[in-house]
């Protein structure tokens, strides 16, 4: 036997999903600044870090901070591309990163989501391998 859904049906069930997904969406995105740009002097300006530089190469340049909210990671790349493979790779490890354009913060769960109300950006998690624990 066949169900076939009338058409208002089917349209009113989108109505109701696309506004739901408007409707929680929008509190997260007031409490979110805009994604913040710039050298990485000048994203760990904004957090109140004096950057300690580890590497300063021309693809990527990264450095430890110790902020208010904690010690992390600030990395920023010339590339986009860059970036993507440099996050794929670092995620294999576990962790928390807050992604911006060309620049990511590493950091455990409260450092990178405290980061994220300065710095704006996204979050992406790591792997997390405690299943794999023997």
């Amino acid at each position: 036997m066949r169900v076939t859904w009338p058409m208002p049906a089917v349209a009113g069930a989108a109505a109701l999903l696309a506004l739901a997904g408007c409707g929680s969406g929008g509190a997260t995105a007031a409490k979110t600044p805009p994604t913040a740009t710039g050298s990485l002097e000048s994203l760990a300006a904004e957090v109140r870090c004096a950057p300690d530089i580890q590497t300063d190469a021309d693809t990527i340049r990264q450095a430890i901070c110790a902020g208010a909210s904690g010690k992390f990671v600030l990395a920023t790349f010339s590339t986009d591309r860059g970036q993507r493979e440099w996050i794929d790779e670092a995620k294999n490890y576990g962790g928390f990163y807050l992604v911006g354009r060309k620049w990511v913060a590493v950091g455990d769960d409260g450092v990178v989501h405290a980061l994220r109300g300065t710095l704006g950006g996204d979050v992406e998690a790591g792997v997390d391998h405690h299943a794999h624990t023997g």
